[in-house]
């Protein structure tokens, strides 16, 4: 007995050693494609495509890449409402790009897949069309076997990508190859481009089955018989459990394969712990593993309910999210992995927990991220659909441009395919737990708008946010029964979307952003919805759970404001929100030059704190905290009252606060006996404030409707000091008078960073007094001196109005604070950053880079 054990045990650390060594020959299935690339912007004169075409003299550059944002704004032109659309920056015209490489394998498959090119590509290789791709969100593959050349010479492939039509997102969409792009490379027979799929519909934390669904594709000139083995691998990558089958395929055909294996006690995928598998599929074909692929994925179980709301692993919870645009600040719409992770810990800290990718769908690096860091994320499709909105505005198109002609025109050829290839790139990932077809579609309709009887008298100020629609739900489907539906009609459209989904994906919840809703629950759109979105409509809550009780409501674009969670909070049936916006973005300015981006972020657009995210890390985030701010009381939203208390100008003025916040500072420099409206957003039950050791009184949070501490403070220079208690705990924060800038000090986020030409660091420089104290009340011009080892990609300052260069290593600072972003290189060194302003200093920062 002890014999047979021996051979046995020996068996299988042969066959064990055999697989490992298969796996370890087997070349890798991506290679990574975004270097050694040529660039060149031109109006239209240049056809590139021929593999003969010489780029000698284009610029070299890295991909992600976005041609826009090198460009300076065009001040020339503040008044045109097509350049506030795209954040001052025009960027027109016909990129051509060009890579050079030779063919990694002879009999072999190969495609190339890019995540996202904006936009209307068309990719040659070797001269010939491989095929057009319109939409700048989706993504995207060719087979390229055929025409590759595998003798070991050069092949070439070209992409042209047209953005003369650079209006035709109302935001700043960037242009060029600004994701990723890979080189898969397989046997013949093999698991094509997205061919896996993996879903835990019973998962719970004691056992779960784990169903792994494979394409498997033979195109080979034979019939092949193989095994299919399937691994679960845990984060420590030890394999839990496997299962193997035999399959036979005949030459050019696929067949799908679903492997159901059984997991006991698995770690469950959420919020505080992204825990992450993978599932290794390999092809074995006479005792050789020919193909390896690797899906991670995470174990974890949503559940909406029309009456209490949401549920992921079986525990209810608030959705406390915040809607993005793709854009990154002075990185543009290539932006790197590491820009993201720094501002989505910061969402983390103010207690975020969930992202709305909008208008658009999401870069699969981005999705990597909130698997890994526990987001939530509502992946949304489309901006446009049958008809088009008003670049310039948020509504229907009311003067047809050339610059603005945006996806709409493509929407009834390409539709179907750029919501399919979305949910077969995007569908494994953990953290995706709704797919929105759509946001504020309605008014693109013609009827839909004019039903709801809003719209001959609606103010933006009033009564759309404020009051329930004018017309009752019988008037209301009188009208859509009687107004022209025109060519195309919503509901038939929004069906066809949610078919589309559900025909490759129906573990997740189909929503969208209803601007309207009081039209498309009658209109027959909410019908083609497993959840109703409502934008701006938090009024509507009770409206739509009393006339459409079996319908799961929640917010999809809402105020970052008290007032929006409190009445979540009252609502068991409303499963959350996603707050406008959780970052500053470029472009959708509203405002008159020289503001230049859109100011309603928690974050500014460098990712620096503002006003909101302090009120919403008060409300969202359970530890103690608090954010204090000053104001002169003239420019506060208090005064004095007869006896000297400090009150609100207009106690209901919170009710109904907008997109962005009030004015407000950090800084305790003021005129001596000035009075200083003094506020704290906080957790704290209560709280008392000192100026220079003398209180100003203890206040308690119950007696601030508002959410606001609040007090009046006659300014006199030193420490301002505020204590708040939470669970029998002080905490406090202080804000010191500062002098004069004396030095500038400089932070960074990574010290150690790879060699990779990805990773970055962000450093932040702030003006300094003597004593060390942040001077925010005076603004200088820093200069950055960063070393060739370093590829500088830019600064900011957060200011809503700066309109400098990003592309530089030059800014003025705003509240004496600028950001810089620098990323590795391939050289292994130890990088010394600095910086100057006129006469000041600054430390030196010392990035490793290994």
């Amino acid at each position: 007995m002890k014999l047979f054990f021996l051979i046995s045990s020996l068996a299988f650390f042969l066959l064990s050693c055999n697989n490992q060594q298969s796996n370890d020959t087997l070349p890798p299935r991506n290679t990574d494609f975004n270097f050694d690339w040529k660039f060149h912007l031109d109006k239209g004169a240049t056809d590139a495509s021929s593999e003969n075409f010489d780029d000698s003299s284009w610029k070299n550059v890295q991909l992600p890449h976005d041609w826009v944002i090198e460009e300076s704004i065009d001040t020339t032109n503040a008044s045109n409402q097509l350049y506030m659309g795209s954040g001052y920056r025009k960027g027109a015209g016909i990129g051509w790009y060009r890579k050079s490489f030779t063919s990694p394998a002879k009999d072999k498959k190969v495609y190339i897949l890019f995540d996202g090119v904006y936009n209307n590509s068309e990719v040659f290789l070797n001269g010939q069309s491989l095929g057009k791709h319109p939409y700048g969100y989706s993504p995207f593959y060719f087979d390229i076997t055929n025409k590759l050349k595998t003798d070991g010479s050069q092949n070439t492939i070209a992409v042209k990508v047209d953005h003369r039509t650079y209006a035709d997102s109302r935001w700043y969409s960037g242009a060029g190859i600004y994701r990723n792009v890979s080189l898969i490379t397989t046997n013949k027979l093999h698991i094509p481009v997205w061919g896996t799929f993996v879903t835990t519909p019973n998962a719970n934390a004691s056992n779960t089955n784990v169903f792994v669904k494979v394409k498997l594709t033979n195109d080979t000139n034979d019939t092949q018989n193989f095994i299919l083995k399937t691994d679960i691998i845990d984060q420590k990558g030890i394999i839990i459990t496997s299962s193997e089958s035999e399959h036979k395929l005949e030459s050019g055909t696929s067949i799908d394969v679903t492997e159901n294996l059984k997991l006991n006690n698995p770690k469950l995928w959420g919020i505080y712990k992204p825990n992450l598998y993978k599932a290794v599929n390999t092809i074995t074909l006479q005792n050789k593993v020919i193909d390896r692929k690797e899906t991670k994925f995470g174990i974890r179980n949503i559940h909406f309910d029309a009456d209490t709301g949401f549920f992921l692993n079986g525990e209810n919870k608030k959705i406390k999210g915040v809607c993005l645009h793709h854009d990154g600040g002075l990185v543009g719409a290539a932006v790197p992995k590491g820009v993201w992770k720094r501002r989505l810990l910061k969402l983390k800290e103010g207690g975020v927990n969930a992202i709305r990718i909008s208008h658009n769908p999401a870069s699969n690096e981005f999705l990597d991220l909130c698997d890994e860091m526990g987001f939530l994320v509502q992946d949304e499709f489309f901006d446009e659909w049958d008809y088009p909105k008003d670049k310039r505005f948020n509504q229907k198109e009311q003067k047809a441009l050339t610059e603005t002609e945006g996806y709409t025109r493509f929407f009834q050829e390409w539709a179907e395919k750029d919501l399919k290839n979305t949910v077969l790139s995007h569908r494994n990932h953990p953290s995706i737990f709704q797919w929105s077809i759509g946001n504020e579609i309605e008014w693109t309709y013609p009827r839909n708008a004019a039903a709801t009887g809003f719209f001959n008298n609606m103010n933006w100020d009033g009564n759309y946010f404020w009051s329930e629609p004018p017309y009752s739900t019988e008037e209301i489907k009188k009208q859509l029964k009687t107004l022209p539906k025109g060519k195309y009609d919503i509901a038939t459209t929004a069906k066809k979307l949610s078919k589309w989904t559900k025909q490759l994906d129906i573990t997740r919840p189909i929503t969208a952003n209803c601007i309207l809703p009081s039209a498309s629950h009658l209109s027959g759109y909410a019908d083609a919805l497993d959840v109703v979105g409502y934008s701006y409509r938090r009024v509507l809550y009770d409206y739509g759970h009393k006339n459409y009780p079996e319908k799961p409501i929640m917010g999809t674009e809402n105020l970052a404001q008290w007032h929006e969670w409190e009445a979540i909070l009252e609502r068991p049936h409303i499963s959350g929100t996603f707050l406008w916006t959780g970052i500053d973005y470029q472009g959708e300015i509203r405002e008159p030059w020289p503001t230049t981006v859109q100011p309603s972020g928690l974050l500014d657009i460098a990712g620096f704190e503002g006003g909101s995210f302090g009120m919403m890390k008060s409300l969202w985030n359970p530890n103690p905290n608090m954010f204090v701010t000053t104001q002169v009381i003239e420019k506060s939203l208090y005064q004095l009252d007869a006896n000297g208390k400090i009150i609100p100008k207009d106690p209901d003025a919170w009710k109904h606060a907008l997109w962005q916040w009030h004015d407000i500072n950090r800084h305790w420099n003021y005129e001596k006996g000035k009075i200083i409206a003094v506020e704290s957003y906080s957790n704290c039950p209560e709280m008392e404030l000192f100026l220079n050791g003398k209180s100003f009184g203890k206040k308690f949070l119950k007696d601030n409707p508002d959410h606001i501490y609040k007090w009046a403070v006659p300014y006199s220079a030193g420490k301002l000091k505020l204590v708040g208690l939470k669970n029998g705990k002080n905490i406090t924060k202080k804000i010191v008078t500062a002098g004069a800038a004396a030095k500038v000090k400089l932070t960074v986020d990574h010290t150690k960073i790879k060699n990779n030409r990805y990773d970055v660091a962000h450093v932040t420089a702030q003006l300094i007094d003597k004593n060390g104290t942040p001077v925010l009340t005076e603004n200088k011009k820093i200069v950055f001196n960063v070393p060739d080892s370093l590829r500088l990609l830019g600064v900011d300052n957060g200011d809503k109005q700066n309109h400098q260069d990003y592309n530089s290593n030059t800014i003025e600072t705003s509240k004496g604070r600028a950001l810089l972003i620098v990323q590795s290189t391939e050289k292994i060194t130890e990088a010394t950053i600095n910086a100057t302003s006129g006469t000041l200093t600054s430390n030196d920062i010392i990035i490793k880079v290994n």
